[in-house]
């Protein structure tokens, strides 16, 4: 699938198949991610990849009770590194670029599963501290 028509097809998908991601789709997301802009090329972001479902569980209850969360065959939870950002930029990179950079290859991680075929949803609502604890 080409960009636009990737661009045009996204949407927030909540209900998913039973069926695994093949790991080789995983990476090409991730390899996505890693090529959004970030400032100074900082990349103050980790991912981790979850498919585990009593982790999946915790993150769901973690984002407010959000069910689809743990419904989904993978979850990649998207984490910024403030003081990456911060080694450059002090105050600012920390509480502004290093989540614009994320939302960034959020967004790259969307389309891309997109063009391969596959649902996701952005999840900004949830607690960081439940979140951080599960993971």
């Amino acid at each position: 699938m080409d960009l636009w028509t990737a661009i045009e097809r996204r949407r927030s998908v909540r209900r998913f198949s039973s069926a695994l991601v093949p790991q080789s789709d995983i990476e090409r997301i991730l390899a996505a991610a890693i090529h959004a802009p970030s400032a100074g090329n900082r990349q103050p972001w980790h991912f981790i990849v979850v498919r585990n479902p009593e982790l999946k569980t915790a993150l769901a209850t973690a984002a407010g009770g959000q069910g689809f969360v743990a419904a989904a065959p993978a979850v990649i939870v998207v984490c910024a590194e403030p003081d990456r950002s911060a080694a450059r930029y002090g105050v600012r990179g920390r509480e502004l670029y290093c989540l614009q950079d994320t939302a960034a290859a959020t967004e790259h991680i969307l389309l891309a599963a997109t063009a391969l075929g596959l649902g996701a949803c952005w999840v900004g609502a949830f607690d960081e501290t439940a979140a951080a604890r599960a993971l």
